[in-house]
């Protein structure tokens, strides 16, 4: 069972997830929050395995409340749920620790498959998302050389395939290679490229 806390100020925003992930056998929401005070808290006091993150909330906002959740509970994963006049708060949301990035207008089928693919240690995030995180992030780095890493051509194959979103197992699939092997080259591209998280990994990818 996937525990659940919800994080948004928008009541109708945590009653319609709360009503997807109950609908679901494997998800259960175990706490509500509308603010990143009580977020922290809650994360605290629940430990939940997913913490579904808004970003724009009053007072403590989900950046500084991601940032304080992942410092007491670093196993934690935070899954940002964004829209997109977001765009400021994105890569600060990133370096937060936060391990994936879903829109608010998603598919519900894709919600659940980032709660699910977050707790199984993966990082979901959409590809308008990504766009705007490697455009911005290239906008940062204008004019500073990225820095070169040396790959072997299966760990290209496995980066190139980060870079467009899929999971370990759909990589696994499309390579036909173990998902243990899969896992083992990510680890190795995040040492050679100095990507803390699989989202960094896939910005690197994408030329950020």
């Amino acid at each position: 069972m996937i525990r659940v806390l919800l994080v948004d100020d928008q009541h109708l925003i945590r009653a319609g997830l709360r009503m997807l992930c109950d609908a679901q056998p494997d998800i259960e929401v175990v706490g509500e929050a509308d603010n990143g005070r009580d977020a922290v808290t809650l994360a605290a006091r629940l430990v939940p395995d997913v913490v579904v993150m808004d970003l724009r909330m009053p007072g403590v906002d989900g950046i500084t409340a991601t940032t304080r959740i992942l410092a007491d509970r670093p196993a934690i994963r935070v899954l940002v749920l964004t829209t997109f006049g977001d765009d400021d708060h994105l890569y600060p949301a990133l370096t937060a620790g936060a391990c994936g990035f879903l829109l608010k207008d998603a598919p519900p089928a894709d919600l659940l498959d980032g709660v699910r693919r977050a707790a199984a240690g993966e990082s979901p995030f959409s590809q308008e998302v990504l766009r705007r995180l490697v455009q911005r992030a290239v906008h940062a780095r204008a004019g500073t050389p990225r820095p070169v890493a040396e790959l072997t051509a299966r760990e290209q194959d496995v980066l190139d395939l980060v870079a467009e979103g899929l999971s370990n197992t759909e990589i696994a699939e499309r390579l036909h290679i173990g998902v243990t092997t899969v896992k083992t080259h990510i680890t190795s591209l995040m040492t050679k490229t100095g990507s803390p998280n699989r989202v960094r990994l896939a910005l690197f990818a994408r030329g950020a």
